[in-house]
């Protein structure tokens, strides 16, 4: 089955995601779109996002791909449930297995979460977490700056060492032996959170875990890519092209090419 994997986010964030997807299924071709010029989502109504998130679901289902991952946390929470209604194919969001992925690792069963706004106002990563575990106890955070400091890469130095920490500061008190990097722009803040939080805190990203549950999708499924050689994998940003390519060469570790994608309008185009 040599189809695409589609990956989908609000902006850069998801290739958090992709780059482990990649690692884990080498033969497998991604195509992914990140909505640059309408992030961030987590401020905006659940309405919104939900318009924004189809927009890119119906593009990528037009491209023939055959799953798609929803690597933003604030659209798997406003719309996973009713893409797995509708869609044909298989559709996976990052929290249950960020939530998975936390459980395994903590031992005080004490776990912090941060994320945008519609992110933890949902509780989406507390019923997650509490589906797997019971008696885990959940501390949540939203953390609005933290998007556009990674879409407009910033991603260290004292500014960002500032935002970050000034940020954390309500969570800095919680007695946590492990932290769910909530949203997926958050790993490429991972270094600064880490120092900020402390040593003693295991932090969490979903994309080895989400990796882990497509590659077990596509093998109960039969559509496994039947490629032997590593495929080129094709990006969409519906904003500047430049800023995301600068963004996704540096944490893929390889030059990208982007194509602007123009949604919402009567015809979806690339140019």
């Amino acid at each position: 089955m040599n189809r695409s994997i589609g990956v989908l986010d609000s902006g850069v964030g998801g290739l958090t995601v992709a780059r482990e997807l990649m690692r884990q299924l080498p033969h497998e071709q991604i195509i992914y779109v990140g909505d640059t010029l309408r992030c961030p989502y987590g401020p905006r109504p659940e309405e919104e996002i939900r318009q924004f998130t189809w927009e890119m679901i119906d593009f990528l289902v037009a491209q023939d791909v055959k799953l798609i991952v929803i690597a933003c946390n604030t659209a798997t929470a406003v719309v996973l449930k009713e893409a797995r209604q509708k869609l044909s194919i298989p559709i996976i969001g990052v929290i249950d297995p960020g939530a998975r992925a936390a459980v395994k690792v903590t031992r005080s069963k004490r776990i912090g979460v941060i994320g945008t706004k519609m992110t933890i106002e949902s509780n989406s990563y507390e019923k997650a977490l509490r589906h797997v575990e019971g008696q885990v106890v959940v501390e949540s955070l939203a953390c609005p700056p933290f998007v556009p400091l990674v879409e407009s890469s910033q991603t260290s130095g004292p500014y960002v060492e500032r935002i970050v920490a000034n940020t954390l500061k309500p969570l800095l008190s919680y007695d946590m032996d492990t932290l769910i990097l909530g949203c997926t722009h958050y790993p490429l803040l991972a270094e600064v959170i880490g120092r900020v939080i402390g040593p003693d805190v295991q932090l969490i990203s979903s994309g080895d875990e989400t990796a882990l549950e497509v590659s077990a999708l596509l093998d109960y499924n039969g559509i496994t890519s039947a490629h032997d050689t590593v495929p080129e994998h094709v990006y969409h940003a519906t904003g500047d092209t430049r800023s995301f390519e600068r963004i996704a060469s540096d944490w893929l570790n390889q030059p990208v090419q982007a194509k602007r994608l123009v949604l919402g309008t009567e015809e979806e185009k690339c140019v």
